[in-house]
């Protein structure tokens, strides 16, 4: 007769655990939220919505860390390691996406149902020319480094204490694609081929920042890349709507 024996889940692990798988879902109900639950709503509750989801979303590794963990954020130092490779790479894909979308996207049935999605979007928003633009400078500087601070110090950060690099590396990138899945699919469809390519190289950044995360052990690099893009899609944005803007 044989004797198995399980060795004890520690709670300390288990809560590890339900905070990660939380925080890997937590964004998309957020977009969820704000831009598709709220759309059929007044700007007013679209913009509380976004507020009170983005406050939860940054909130919760705070909270975890602090009073939960009872543990000190250690979000410094920020280096200059990593700054090189980090604006290559951003200046690459925001010039990549500029090459698309002059080049081939502006000609296609595609963006012309992106370009009204994206029309209507901001119709209902409600917003004027000058708020576009500080919404684009806000999600640039601000929101870019809020992302980088949840999905690569807090979640990258959790996984690598739970599981091995390189999954780590994976399951953040996809935890970073999920909630622009539902944007994409807004904009493209959510069957459209579009929609999964965009969504899968969004993947392959968030892979990438993590890595660079990983070796320069700064998010200034990351930072700046992540920058460097949402201030692409931001001019490609304001190029598209920029006839429907209030003045």
């Amino acid at each position: 007769m044989y004797q198995t024996t399980m060795q004890p889940i520690h709670p300390r692990k288990i809560g590890d655990w339900l905070a990660v798988l939380f925080a890997l879902v937590l964004p998309t109900l957020v977009t969820l939220l704000y831009f598709v639950w709220a759309e059929r709503f007044a700007p007013a509750v679209q913009q509380g919505s976004y507020a009170l989801g983005k406050i939860v979303q940054f909130g919760f590794p705070l909270v975890w860390v602090c009073l939960v963990c009872k543990r000190r954020p250690k979000i410094w130092p920020w280096t200059a390691r990593g700054i090189g490779e980090g604006l290559v790479f951003g200046l690459a894909i925001a010039t990549a996406m500029f090459a698309l979308y002059h080049g081939w996207l502006k000609s296609t049935d595609l963006y012309a149902h992106a370009a009204e999605a994206a029309r209507q979007k901001v119709s209902g928003l409600g917003i004027s020319r000058g708020s576009f633009i500080m919404l684009g400078i806000f999600y640039s500087l601000i929101h870019s480094l809020l992302e980088e601070y949840y999905f690569r110090w807090f979640l990258f950060g959790q996984l690598k204490t739970l599981m091995r690099l390189w999954p780590a590396l994976i399951i953040s990138g996809l935890g970073f694609m999920a909630h622009h899945v539902i944007v994409l699919s807004k904009y493209f469809g959510p069957t459209s081929l579009a929609t999964w390519l965009f969504s899968l190289a969004i993947a392959i950044g968030g892979i990438a920042w993590a890595w660079l995360y990983e070796r320069s052990g700064s998010l200034l690099g990351p930072w700046l890349s992540h920058l460097l893009i949402d201030a692409a899609i931001f001019t490609i944005g304001y190029e598209i709507t920029q006839e429907l803007l209030a003045r």
